[in-house]
């Protein structure tokens, strides 16, 4: 059983950068394809970027690619987000989440573990 807890959100104002954080507890977090997904005030849960196990790969939403970088720590059990030249439209709570990897990376049924979110709030 893997456990994953977000922290690192917050208010920012646009064109501001927040970095999120998503601890892991157990062993199996360096063998997890992890994703981060959001869910914004009124809109489903949205794919927002993942990274294959052993970091060698990245994915991105097209709506955050060149702003937004995924990376891990294996060694941590760290999970992070950086999120750069954030805007209004970014405001959501994001979730991070583990499976093991499929094409279907970009769709919530591949994760097994689910943080409980961390709210990031951008304001204009």
């Amino acid at each position: 059983q893997v456990q994953l807890v977000e922290s690192g959100g917050g208010l920012v104002q646009a064109g501001g950068s927040l970095r999120l954080f998503c601890a892991a507890s157990g062993r199996a977090f360096s063998s997890l394809f992890m994703g981060w997904f959001r869910r914004a005030p009124g809109k489903e849960r949205e794919f927002v970027a993942a990274i294959r196990a052993n970091g060698g790969a990245t994915y991105y939403a097209d709506s955050v690619k060149g702003r937004f970088t995924i990376s891990r720590d294996n060694a941590k059990n760290t999970l992070y987000l950086q999120m750069n030249s954030l805007k209004p439209e970014d405001t959501a709570v994001y979730y991070c989440a583990g499976g093991y990897f499929t094409s279907a990376y970009a769709q919530e049924y591949m994760y097994r573990y689910w943080g409980q979110g961390t709210q990031v709030t951008v304001s204009s």
